[in-house]
């Protein structure tokens, strides 16, 4: 098989990608922000892409020089990092599936609360380690490119690098939301077994020999074993443990359910041997271990417990029972208060004992102990409080490249080891590609190498007609690797040399290198510069843009492209809906592009194209649940109303009216323009790539 060799002098095989007939070199860096991104070198057919006029854009042709966008981050765990399940149990990460049902978090009103979600998607990577260490012991082992929630929002493992858009890390003293590191399961061992039956028949079972006369027959003694429960789990968990110890039962329906009631199962055994064995089994130890303990607190707590949201309770009125829950919970470290009720009449006085802790020692309670009722165990609803001891102490690196996994979920976000975890959203046409769509989008760039080749063989053809072609409209032609594959100058100077107008609209300013080229082609061509900036409010572009560059260095980079003679204008897109779209915050947009003399300012409110909307969505219910239900109105397809559309053009209007150095809609943004070409003109042939709105770089 043929070989190429990357830039570490490692042999790479070739790599077949759909959309191109020759197989592609894999290349890798060594530079840091390179570290773990491929990069696919291809042989592209064309480069010249034309625009569906269903997409409704102002330019018939565009050029795409990447696939992909290494702006984007990535979000993994160490395998062993146990995650809550939707049972109340935990998972091993690595073991965790698409369509496992676990818990995430949805914010609702002043507090983010648990909730159910599903996987979606599950995979692996090898990565550089970091161990963080927080103050009640709980440890996370990560890639430094993962998120955790803290108490001053999403911060990642570590930074990229000093300076204007540095990603926020975390530090010793950031402060991470949850309850912390869960409590390791019981032991599945005969003492736990023991514990368990003795804490479930004792508190809700019963176990009789007495004499019985049957009419016209003699006396006879009747040993028998019934309990009776609505929940089959502790039904069958308890029917199980019986027959490893050889007792056997049979399960029937005790009663049937009705409008007020449901079915009640149960479980029966007969004969004075099934009943001695049942006896000792479910005997009080002289002096319990540690597993039984657990036992029987899991099984007194199904039989006899309750949580409501509020506090876990368990009641009884036998005095022999209550000392021993007391006993157990007390060995095993949880405290609790107790209130005796007296009932009156002939009935015993019932005694309530009541957990302490709150929600951090509940779920020690039910992972220490393990009860079988997985609906007594929800803590679906329960808002994620800061009052737990869950600041970082050390952040270490490791120093080695281990198995590391991610997942992607409904809400955005899972529960790691009782800490709130970012998860990566997916970027589904990367699967053109055959690319996994989450991390492969982030991390497999796919490179067009004889992109200005091409372009020049193009623009050659006699029905190339000169007409205007815009770059950036798909992924950022000054993305990172940019700097290193130098293409989008390569294209530019193809452009400048066949006097094609042409604009680039991006979101870093690394566009300013090739502002030589830049003033050549407004001088002959005519050219325009977009710089793409939504807001600069600090909050939203951390939240919606947090692997792009600061949107005040953009804003300089306007100023310093006016100054050198180039027409350029801002692009204010996207302006999400109660978002961004405030009177201060778009006031201020306006306002820094007047003060840096773009040329021009257009508005664009959100517009969620099908791909675009699967990753929007779940990241709104993370950051902003509340706006929701509102975004699911307006976004019924990929635009908002017209109406919504036009309020939001006429405010930033009247803002611009304030300011005297816009261009009026009717003046032209370039120095010259070619004719369209003619009805007859022939397109050459395409990369099967849609032209639509910059990625909004969520993650």
């Amino acid at each position: 098989m043929q070989t190429f060799t990357d830039l570490r002098g490692q042999a790479r095989p070739p790599a077949d990608l759909p959309l191109f007939d020759a197989p592609a070199t894999v290349r890798t860096f060594d530079s840091p922000e390179f570290r773990d991104v491929t990069f696919y070198e291809v042989e592209a057919k064309s480069i010249l892409n034309r625009v569906p006029a269903a997409g409704r854009m102002p330019f018939e042709w565009t050029i795409n020089v990447y696939r992909g966008c290494s702006h984007a981050c990535s979000y993994c765990a160490f395998g062993d990092t146990p995650i809550l399940m939707a049972d109340g149990k935990t998972k091993p990460l690595a073991e965790v599936r698409a369509g496992d049902a676990i818990y995430g978090t949805i914010r609702e009103g002043w507090f983010r609360r648990y909730a159910i979600t599903r996987v979606t998607d599950h995979w692996s990577t090898i990565k550089p380690a970091y161990r963080i260490t927080l103050e009640d012991g709980t440890q996370l082992i990560t890639s430094g490119d993962h998120r955790f929630l803290t108490d001053r929002g999403w911060k990642y493992v570590t930074g990229l690098k000093p300076g204007p858009g540095q990603r926020h890390f975390l530090t010793t003293n950031s402060k991470l939301m949850g309850t912390g590191g869960f409590a390791s399961p019981p032991k599945d061992g005969p003492e736990y077994r023991r514990g368990y039956l003795c804490g479930m028949i004792h508190g809700d079972g019963h176990v009789s020999s007495r004499m019985y006369k049957p009419p016209n027959e003699d006396l006879r003694r009747v040993d028998v074993f019934r309990l009776g429960l609505t929940d089959v789990e502790a039904l069958h968990r308890t029917r199980r443990f019986l027959a490893e110890f050889g007792i056997f039962t049979h399960e029937y329906v005790f009663q049937r359910s009705s409008t007020n009631r449901k079915q009640l199962n149960g479980l029966v055994s007969n004969g004075p041997s099934n009943i001695a064995a049942i006896r000792e089994v479910i005997a009080f130890p002289c002096v319990p271990s540690i597993e039984w303990q657990k036992g029987f607190l899991a099984g007194i707590f199904d039989a006899e417990g309750s949580y409501s949201g509020a506090a876990i309770r368990i009641s009884n009125t036998d005095s022999t029972l209550l000392e021993l829950i007391a006993s157990c919970l007390r060995s095993l470290g949880f405290s609790f208060t107790f209130r005796t009720v007296d009932r009156g009449g002939a009935r015993k006085p019932i005694t309530r004992m009541r957990l302490l802790g709150g929600l951090r020692e509940y779920l020690r309670f039910f992972h220490t102990v393990d009860p079988a009722i997985t609906r007594k165990r929800t803590i679906e609803g329960q808002a994620i409080k800061s009052n737990v001891p869950l600041r970082v102490v050390s952040i270490e690196p490791l120093g080695v490249d281990v198995p590391l996994y991610d997942i992607t979920t409904g809400t955005g976000d899972y529960i790691a080891n009782g800490v709130v975890a970012h998860n990566c959203f997916a970027r589904p046409s990367h699967t053109y590609l055959n690319f996994d769509a989450g991390r492969d989008f982030e991390r497999r760039i796919v490179v067009k190498v004889n992109a200005p080749e091409v372009l020049r063989r193009e623009l050659r053809r006699r029905s190339w007609a000169g007409a205007h072609v815009a770059m950036g409209t798909n992924t950022d032609p000054y993305q990172r690797c940019e700097g290193r594959y130098r293409l989008t100058r390569g294209v530019l100077e193809a452009l400048r040399d066949y006097a094609n107008p042409c604009s680039v609209l991006t979101k870093s300013p690394l566009l300013l290198r090739d502002l030589d080229l830049f003033v050549e082609l407004a001088g002959t061509a005519g050219f325009s510069a977009n710089l793409s900036i939504g807001t600069l409010d600090e909050e939203v572009w951390r939240r919606s843009e947090p692997g792009t560059p600061h949107p005040k260095a953009r804003m300089a980079a306007v100023k310093q492209l006016v100054e050198a003679g180039i027409p350029c204008g801002i692009l204010m897109a996207p302006v999400l809906p109660g978002i961004s779209d405030s009177p201060e915050q778009l006031r201020a947009v306006v306002r820094a592009a007047a003060d840096a003399g773009a040329s021009h300012l257009t508005p664009l409110t959100l517009h969620l194209r099908p791909g675009v909307k699967e990753e929007f969505m779940p990241w709104l219910e993370e950051a902003y649940p509340e706006l929701v239900p509102d975004y699911r109105r307006l976004y019924r397809g990929s635009n908002a109303p017209r109406a919504v559309r036009e309020e939001l053009a006429g405010r930033v209007r009247a803002e611009k009216r304030r300011h005297r150095t816009f261009a009026s809609p009717t003046t032209p943004v370039t120095a010259r323009r070619l004719p369209d070409p003619p009805p007859t003109a022939s397109a050459p042939a395409s990369d099967p790539e849609p032209a639509t709105q910059l990625s909004l770089g969520l993650g």
